[in-house]
C-alpha cells in the first residue's frame, strides 16, 4: 500500500489488491468444489460423507478464520501509521493465536464430532465416511490457520499477489492428492471419500510451508525478520486481536450458518425442491466470491488510510469499493437472467430440478444485489476496526429478520420454498440500510476528530 493522490490512482491501486484476492477466494472456492465431485465419482456414500462432514467444518473454519481475519486492519493500521516496529510482534502474536484457536477445535471436535453425527440419521457407512474425512483433515487444521495468519499478513501490506500465487499452485496439488488419495493411485489404497481429507490436509501443509519460505526470503517480507526471533506469547496481544477478531469470526459464523438453517427447514419439501435450491445456492455462493473479495480489499485499503489519518481517503476507497462491488452486482444480475438455462443444467439433468433452479436462481439475482451492498460496507468498517456493529447486524440480518420472514412467507403466502429467499433478501437489504448509515456516522464523526484535534494543534 502507498498513499494516493487522484480518485483514478484509487481505482488502479484497489484493482491491483482486489484482482489477486479474488482470484485467491475462487481459488479456495474450487478446491472445495473439486473434494465435492471427485468424492462423487467415488460412490454416493463418499459424497453423502464428504458433504456431511463439509457442512460441519465449513461454519466453523469460516467463522475461526474470521477471528484471524483481524491481523489484516492491525497490520494496515499500522503501516499506514507509520509504526512498522510493531509489526513484527503483531503478526508473532497472531501465529501464535492461529495455533492455539487450532488446537482448541481439535479439542472441541475429538469430544463433540460423535454425538453429532449420532444425531443424524445417516447410515453407518456415510457416518463413517463423514467421520473420518473430518479426522484426516483435522491433521492439517493447525497449518491451515497459520497460513491464514500469514496471509493476513502478506494482504495488509498490500502484496495480494503473494496469496495468489500460493492458491494458484496449492490448486492443482489439492487435485493431484484427490487423484492418489481417494482413488488409490501410485500403489496406495483407495481412500474414498477419506482420502478427500486427507488430501486437504496435505495441500494445508503444503500452503504453510510455501508461505514459510517467502516470509523468511522475499522481501519485503522478510525484512520484518518475523522468523528470526522469538518472544513469548502475549495474552494483551491476543486479546487485541480477538476484541477485533471475535465479532468478525461470529459475524461470518451468523451468515454462513444461517444457510444450514435454511436448508434445515427446506427439508419438509421434495427432494428436488432441496436439489434446486442447493444448486442455487451453490451458484450464489460462488459469485458471492466477488463482494467478499471486495470487502477485504477495502479492510486493506481503508485501515492503511485511516492509520495515517488520512479520513478522506479512507471515504473515498470506502465508496469506491462499494460502487464496485454494485456495478460487478448488476452485470451478474444480467448475466444469470440471460443464461439462467445453462447455469441450471450444470447441475442436475433432471427437468423439474432444473426449472426450480430456474426458478431460485431469479431471487439469486436480488440476494447477491444485497451482498453487493452490504459486504463491502462490512469490509470498510473493519478497516475503521469497527466491528461489533457488523457482528449485531449479521445477526439480526439473519436471524432475526431473515429466517423468520422466510419461514412467514414460506408458509402462509403463495411463495412456497422461495419465500425463504425473500426473507433472506429482505434480512440483507436491512442490514445494509444499517451499515450504510453506521459507515456514514463513523466517517462524520472521524472528520470531526480529526478537524479538533489539527485546530488544538495549530
Amino acid at each position: 500500500m502507498f498513499p494516493t493522490d487522484t480518485l483514478q490512482d484509487k481505482g488502479k491501486l484497489f484493482l491491483q489488491i482486489l484482482i489477486p484476492i479474488l482470484i485467491t477466494q475462487l481459488g479456495m472456492y474450487a478446491m472445495n468444489f473439486f473434494d465435492t465431485v471427485m468424492s462423487g465419482k467415488a460412490g454416493a456414500n463418499d459424497l453423502a460423507g464428504v458433504a456431511i462432514g463439509s457442512s460441519l467444518w465449513v461454519p466453523i473454519f469460516t467463522g475461526v478464520n474470521g477471528v484471524l481475519l483481524a491481523l489484516s486492519p492491525i497490520v494496515a493500521q499500522l503501516v499506514g501509521g507509520d509504526k512498522k516496529e510493531n509489526i513484527p510482534s503483531a503478526v508473532r502474536q497472531g501465529i501464535y493465536l492461529s495455533i492455539v484457536l487450532a488446537i482448541i477445535v481439535c479439542i472441541i471436535g475429538y469430544f463433540l464430532l460423535d454425538p453429532i453425527l449420532m444425531t443424524m440419521s445417516l447410515e453407518s457407512e456415510v457416518r463413517y465416511i463423514a467421520k473420518h474425512y473430518l479426522v484426516a483433515l483435522s491433521t492439517g487444521i493447525v497449518p491451515l490457520f497459520m497460513y491464514n495468519a500469514i496471509r493476513c499478513f502478506f494482504d495488509a501490506l498490500g502484496q495480494t499477489r503473494i496469496t495468489m500465487f500460493i492458491t494458484l499452485i496449492s490448486l492443482p496439488v489439492n487435485i493431484l492428492f484427490n487423484y492418489v488419495l481417494i482413488f488409490g493411485k501410485w500403489g496406495l489404497p483407495a481412500l474414498g471419500g477419506v482420502g478427500a481429507g486427507l488430501a486437504s490436509s496435505l495441500t494445508y501443509w503444503v500452503s504453510l510451508f510455501i508461505s514459510l519460505l517467502i516470509l523468511s526470503r522475499v522481501r519485503p517480507f522478510s525484512q520484518y525478520e518475523i522468523h528470526k526471533h522469538f518472544e513469548p506469547p502475549s495474552l494483551h496481544a491476543w486479546w487485541v486481536q480477538l476484541k477485533i477478531g471475535i465479532p468478525i469470526g461470529f459475524a461470518i459464523f451468523f451468515e454462513v450458518s444461517i444457510f444450514a438453517a435454511v436448508t434445515l427447514f427446506m427439508s419438509t419439501y421434495s427432494t428436488y425442491t432441496i436439489a434446486a435450491h442447493q444448486a442455487a445456492i451453490n451458484f450464489a455462493s460462488f459469485l458471492y466470491m466477488i463482494p467478499l473479495s471486495i470487502s477485504m480489499a477495502l479492510t486493506i485499503a481503508v485501515g492503511f488510510e485511516v492509520g495515517a489519518r488520512r479520513m478522506e481517503d479512507a471515504k473515498q476507497y470506502s465508496y469506491l469499493g462499494i460502487s464496485i462491488a454494485v456495478i460487478m452486482s448488476i452485470i451478474c444480475g444480467a448475466a444469470i437472467y440471460i443464461f439462467d438455462d445453462p447455469v441450471a443444467n450444470l447441475y442436475s439433468s433432471n427437468s423439474e430440478v432444473i426449472d426450480m433452479t430456474k426458478h431460485f436462481l431469479f431471487y439469486a439475482i436480488f440476494f447477491q444485489l444485497s451482498d453487493a451492498f452490504g459486504a463491502p460496507i462490512q469490509g470498510a468498517l473493519r478497516g475503521y476496526k469497527d466491528v461489533n456493529i457488523t457482528l449485531l447486524m449479521a445477526f439480526i440480518s439473519y436471524w432475526v429478520i431473515g429466517l423468520p420472514s422466510g419461514y412467514i412467507f414460506a408458509t402462509f403466502t403463495f411463495l412456497g420454498p422461495a419465500g425463504y429467499w425473500v426473507g433472506l433478501i429482505t434480512g440483507l437489504a436491512v442490514g445494509a440500510i444499517a451499515l450504510l448509515t453506521r459507515l456514514v456516522s463513523l466517517q462524520r464523526k472521524s472528520h470531526q476528530h480529526l478537524r479538533l484535534k489539527n485546530e488544538a494543534t495549530d
